[in-house]
Order: C-alpha cells, then structure tokens, then sequence
C-alpha cells in the first residue's frame, strides 16, 4: 500500500515499519514538546520496535480502510528521511455516519510556517473525496490556542465541550468538539 500524496510544499505518505527510525527520530525530537498535548508515553514507546509495531498496526487499519495515517516531510527532503509531522483520520465508521475523528502534530521547528493547515487541507479532501466522508470531528483542549486557528480557518466549527475528554500527560482534560462537514454529501 503505498499511498503518497503531494501539496505545494509537502510530501504526505503512508510510512511502513521500515520507516521506523524517521518517525522515533520525530517522537525524540519532539519529546518534550509534545508532552503538554498528548498521553505520557512509556519508555518502551521510544524503541524502534514499538514504532514499527504501531507503524504495522496502522497499515493493517488503512488497508482495511479504518485508518489514515500520513506523516509529513517537506518537498525539498528528495530522500524523505525527515518527519516534520503527521496527520492521521481514525476511527473511519462507514454506513449511516460517515465519520472520522482527526488528530496531527507538527515538529516544534515547523510550527507558525502553515505546514498544518496545508497537510490537513490535503487530507480533508482526501477524506471528503476519495473516502467519500460526511463529518470529520477534531477535539481540542481549551488552551490549544494554535490548534483551534488551524481548524477555524479550515472551516471547522464548534459544537460543544466534552469535559475530562482525554487523559493528556496524566491529567483528565476538557476539549472542544470542532467538526468539519462536507457538504457535498447533503
């Protein structure tokens, strides 16, 4: 499965466990920074054999057409050996709801440069055309101020608060509930 998709600055692709190492470099590289927006990670989660394992597990998803993860490198990488990010589209649910929940991550030294908002641009077509999707959902902690522009200018709007939504960096967090719908499908 190899999916590889292009924007004007960005290469987003489907990583294999072959990958591995680009995307525990990321994990490394972004430790700390990520660590306010996400779930503690083990020490096991930075080994090359877990990223392959959950490199593997995520592959399996998108061929059964669950998942959607792609990671993103910039044009200008030809050997595409550097992750500056990921975006991925989870939880795909077919039949009467067509929906998908929304997550991504950029590399501390990539953010305020709109390399989000182009890589999900690309990825929301993808899911609203070729997955042929009706409501992409992304939930947001309050104090993500940089998140909630991301999806504001990418024509998301909020519906709601879920408190203590997640468990992030050991604390139960409320988030917003923002969602995209695509209305070619109404």
């Amino acid at each position: 499965m190899e999916k590889i998709y292009y924007t004007d600055r960005l290469i987003l692709k489907v990583l294999r466990p072959t990958h591995a190492q680009i995307v525990l470099d990321y994990f490394i590289r972004n430790n700390k920074f990520l660590q306010e927006w996400d779930p503690i990670k083990n020490d096991e989660f930075f080994t090359i054999s877990y990223q392959k394992k959950i490199l593997e597990n995520e592959l399996t998803k998108a061929k059964q057409g669950n998942m959607l993860r792609l990671w993103i490198m910039k044009k200008n990488d030809l050997q595409m050996s550097k992750v500056i990010g990921t975006i991925a589209f989870s939880n795909i649910v077919r039949g009467a709801f067509l929906s998908c929940y929304l997550g991504y991550r950029l590399d501390k030294d990539e953010i305020n440069k709109g390399f989000i908002t182009e890589a999900l641009s690309k990825g929301i077509n993808i899911m609203f055309k070729d997955y042929g999707l009706h409501r992409i959902e992304a939930n947001i902690m309050p104090r993500n101020i940089r998140s909630i522009k991301v999806v504001k200018k990418l024509g998301f709007e909020k519906e709601g608060l879920s408190r203590k939504y997640l468990k992030i960096n050991n604390k139960w967090e409320d988030h917003f509930h923002y969602v995209l719908l695509n209305d070619e499908l109404e």
